[in-house]
């Protein structure tokens, strides 16, 4: 083989099973198929009709363009000072983006208005669907684990929300549109709470909080900000599932001592 050709697949290949790292990181479970665009023929050239002096030009019965999609809803931007209860009834019963056609519940958020420690995961799954709280099925049960045996500190003295606040079909990862339309929401969550410290979990919240596209791997650990508001990214607790090593687990308790620490020598005060 031509080691041009040889170096390309070789890069090639590398960069696929990064983005399957990624994925596995992430939780995602299934992969959709984009069905590929029907074919289409040449169309066969036709003789041109003669047209008669005086006679109606011709007018195609060819359907006019489909509509183009309404826009979003605009995503109310929340004053300082704001409450959950102001935020959450804002949202309403949310259709701003297709997340809505299929849910059960909106799945807002769920512990102490007040809390010095938030976590923001991805979007609910199909136990959070159902409940209609945040973090409830296997991965949730870990993370309350990880908050109450692990730190010794009740899960009801925190605030756990998500970037989207209905559930993505199949637990696909929320896609931009999606995400945009319930960001005003997590703006508006995050003020009102005015944590000292936020831990993310996983890659899109991480991505999210940054502004950027970010590789949980690389940055899972470093402390980051937003808004003034210091940031743990780790991994999400379906990835720990599935990469249930002593490894994974001791990295990620690493960050929640991490985040924990900063938050009460930012002056944060938790029920033990």
């Amino acid at each position: 083989m031509d080691r041009t050709l040889a170096g390309e697949l070789g890069a090639a290949l590398a960069s696929t099973r990064e983005l399957l790292r990624e994925a596995l990181e992430e939780g995602v479970e299934h992969f959709e198929r984009r069905a590929a665009p029907p074919r289409t023929e040449a169309p066969a050239i036709a003789t041109p009709m003669p047209v008669r002096a005086g006679a109606p030009a011709h007018r195609s019965t060819a359907p006019p363009p489909s509509a183009q999609p309404a826009p979003l809803a605009p995503t109310p931007a929340f004053p300082s000072g704001v409450t959950l209860d102001e935020v959450r009834a804002a949202l309403g019963e949310c259709t701003r983006c297709r997340l809505h056609e299929a849910r059960n519940r909106i799945v807002f958020g769920d512990g102490n208005p007040g809390a010095d420690l938030v976590f923001v995961g991805e979007g609910p799954g199909e136990q959070e669907d159902l409940q209609g709280l945040p973090f409830v099925g296997r991965a949730g049960e870990l993370l309350t684990q990880m908050i109450e045996r692990g730190l010794g500190i009740p899960r009801s003295s925190v605030y756990i929300c998500n970037i989207v606040k209905c559930r993505p079909p199949q637990n696909r990862t929320p896609l931009p549109d999606e995400v945009h339309a319930c960001r005003g929401f997590l703006d508006g969550q995050i003020e009102a709470i005015r944590p000292k410290v936020i831990v993310a979990l996983g890659k899109p919240a991480t991505s999210l909080l940054l502004g950027r596209d970010v590789a949980i791997t690389r940055v899972r650990g470093v402390w980051q900000e937003y808004r003034g508001i210091a940031v743990m990214p780790t991994f999400h607790p379906a990835f720990v599932l599935r990469q249930y090593t002593a490894e994974t687990r001791r990295l990620v308790w690493e960050d929640l001592k991490a985040a924990l620490g900063r938050a009460r020598e930012l002056g944060g005060v938790f029920e033990t």
